[in-house]
């Protein structure tokens, strides 16, 4: 039984989901669409949207003590300098007066090889 258990695990260990996350907000962000497994795609949005939001909070808050802390966050969570300054250079500003649904998921059917459910997951509002 599955009473009370939180999260996906994928088929993987602890540290192997940790580092699959990673990859694929670091991977969502850099690029901005990515192709995955619905699961996969299902597994990463939440996460990915609260980084937005943590760095969107901070910018409007204008103080830079919690600029600094949002940044040394989500520089733990993905543990790419680069890519945390997209999400506040770029991605935070950018849905400053949206008030959440950063991304957008579509369906695509299953892959030829495995049969898996296949997703693509992007940011909304992204230039073409």
């Amino acid at each position: 039984m599955r009473h009370r258990v939180a999260s996906k695990h994928l088929g993987r260990d602890r540290d192997h989901r940790k580092a699959l996350r990673r990859n694929l907000i670091n991977a969502l962000f850099e690029h901005e669409r990515i192709k995955t497994t619905e699961a996969k795609a299902r597994f990463i949005r939440a996460e990915a949207e609260k980084m937005i939001t943590i760095a969107k909070r901070a910018l409007a808050s204008g103080d830079n003590t919690r600029q600094v802390h949002a940044r040394r966050l989500l520089l733990a969570r993905l543990n790419n300098k680069a890519t945390v300054a997209k999400v506040f250079d770029e991605l935070a500003p950018r849905y400053e007066e949206r008030p959440g649904g950063y991304t957008r998921t579509y369906k695509l059917g299953m892959r030829k090889g495995d049969a898996a459910r296949m997703a693509l997951i992007e940011l909304v509002d992204r230039e073409e």
